[in-house]
């Protein structure tokens, strides 16, 4: 008899019902000038199957906090054609169908939009009860999929993003504030690496081209991530003008590594670029399987890329392993002072300029997802909390957990009590009404 995988088995595997709850229980005292929904998405299999953690049907938990109550939780699949129709990404002569991903992977907003992403495939627009409105691609203006980790500017309201297409090129976009989509770049990799996420600066774009390289052999099996590692391929990071969007993509060469997540980039005085994010040594040397489905073994490094002496400086900035790195959102390719991972049952924060880092224990048994920064007034980098689901296996529910960012090691701000668990997911956001 065959052991169920570890990526459906206790809170990694889907729930199976949707669910709306209304005056959720607290446990002390939710900040009432809090108004807006957290919301967070991550892989729930319709059929309670799926070969890697990573193919299941994204389903969005959400949050609604008002005045000082937590009015509300829901839950809802997305409705990609895949859900509805069982649509496969790929038909028989291997063309892709950009409606047909999972949308499980992030949730963001932008001009107004809530879009659910995957890096496989189209958004898809959700509305504000998590409804699926359906697929978004800029009014026709995407041709590729797009990354589930768009960058939004604090200063202008671009939102920068990277999609990758069926050859082994990428194509950086970026559409205004207002949504409408103005680049479409094309840029040129030696071969079709897995670059998950990007980092932007106030005056450049960070692209990471990694050696964890497509492999058509096993995309054709269907069963797992069709990348592996590659020793022969050059781990690098490309450099891109924010103001010469069609211009040179400098690349430098780095240590061999993989990066899923950065925590933020931004221009040191003298022109040189400072890189977060946390850096794995290798991944998949070996198909990825179900063995690797709860693995960490990233810690958080700092690179300095020098443009013009054409160097890169490498440093690990802690040895406790993590991912899920996140800032304060309107501090994105600025120099923001603080940073924070999610680690085991703990959430650590950092102290950027320092290195000094101070954690909130949840406990053993509760375990915490990737956390969001919510911010307390409108001045980028000042006060607020972050927000985090938190499963407990003792009661095998969850919470929704406030800290004090200024203090995380103190008790919870507050914990909102849900109905039900939230499977161990991906990213999210807060979504405030005063930022609607």
């Amino acid at each position: 008899m065959n052991p169920t995988p570890q990526h459906l088995s206790g809170n990694y595997a889907p729930v199976t019902e949707e669910l709306t709850a209304h005056d959720l229980p607290v446990t002390g005292t939710l900040p009432p000038e809090l108004s807006g929904w957290y919301l967070r998405n991550g892989p729930n299999p319709a059929d309670a199957a799926s070969g890697h953690w990573f193919f299941g049907d994204g389903m969005v938990h959400g949050v609604r906090l008002e005045n000082g109550r937590a009015v509300s939780y829901r839950n809802r699949w997305v409705r990609t054609t895949r859900f509805t129709d069982g649509a496969r990404l790929r038909d028989d002569k291997g063309n892709q169908n950009l409606t047909a991903g999972t949308a499980n992977t992030h949730v963001v907003r932008h001009a107004g939009r809530t879009l659910a992403l995957v890096e496989s495939a189209l958004p898809y627009e959700l509305t504000c009860d998590l409804d699926t409105k359906g697929p978004y691609d800029f009014d026709g203006r995407l041709g590729t999929a797009m990354t589930a980790h768009p960058k939004t500017c604090p200063v202008t309201g671009e939102l920068h993003f990277f999609g990758r297409g069926q050859a082994s090129h990428l194509t950086y976009y970026r559409a205004d504030a207002g949504g409408t989509l103005t680049i479409s770049r094309p840029i040129e990799v030696p071969k079709a690496t897995m670059m998950h996420d990007f980092a932007l600066t106030a005056d450049h774009i960070v692209f990471m081209d990694l050696p964890v390289v497509f492999n058509l052999q096993i995309a054709r099996t269907g069963t797992t991530m069709p990348f592996t590692w590659d020793d022969d391929y050059t781990a690098r990071f490309g450099l891109l003008r924010r103001d010469d969007p069609y211009g040179e993509v400098r690349w430098f060469d780095i240590d061999p590594c993989y990066v899923f997540h950065t925590l933020n980039a931004y221009d040191a005085p003298g022109g040189a670029v400072v890189l977060h994010a946390m850096r794995y040594p290798e991944l998949w040397r070996k198909p990825a399987d179900d063995s690797e489905a709860g693995d960490i073994s990233a810690v958080l490094w700092k690179w300095t890329i020098d443009p013009v002496a054409g160097t890169v400086r490498e440093e690990q900035v802690d040895d406790r392993v993590g991912e899920f790195p996140r800032t304060d959102d309107r501090l994105i390719g600025l120099s923001s002072s603080h940073g924070h991972i999610t680690t085991g049952n703990a959430l650590v924060r950092y102290d950027l300029t320092t290195g000094a880092a101070s954690a909130h224990d949840f406990g053993a048994g509760r375990t915490p997802g990737e956390a969001a920064f919510v911010p307390a007034d409108e001045n980028a980098g000042g006060p607020g909390w972050l927000a985090t689901y938190v499963y407990d296996a003792a009661t095998d529910r969850s919470d929704l957990v406030l800290l004090d960012a200024d203090n995380v090691g103190a008790d919870p701000v507050a914990t909102v009590h849900l109905p039900t668990r939230v499977p161990f997911g991906f990213h999210g956001n807060w979504l405030g009404d005063r930022e609607a």
